[in-house]
């Protein structure tokens, strides 16, 4: 569920990607940059409201944090070396 939204957000900032700075190759990087300090920031806070609120200790939330930033994060670099190279 987590990566889904993670993948909404990322489609979401090329969008606005898009309408902001119109289709030129430095907005969809723009775009991506955002999403992956977005995304860093929000699967901090999943892993610390794990750790606080749900009982678990930083070394189980940890492997998962990775999971959830290196999937996102890779699908969105895949993008950015795409326009990069373009």
């Amino acid at each position: 569920m987590i990566l889904l939204g993670g993948l909404l957000l990322r489609g979401l900032c090329l969008f606005a990607g898009r309408l902001i700075n119109g289709t030129g190759t430095r907005s969809m990087i723009a775009a991506i940059e955002v999403f992956i300090r977005i995304w860093l920031g929000a699967a901090l806070f999943n892993m610390w409201m794990g750790v606080a609120r749900g009982g678990h200790s930083v070394g189980e939330a940890f492997p998962l944090f990775l999971v959830i930033v290196v999937i996102a994060a890779a699908a969105a670099l895949l993008i950015w070396w795409k326009f990069l190279w373009a």
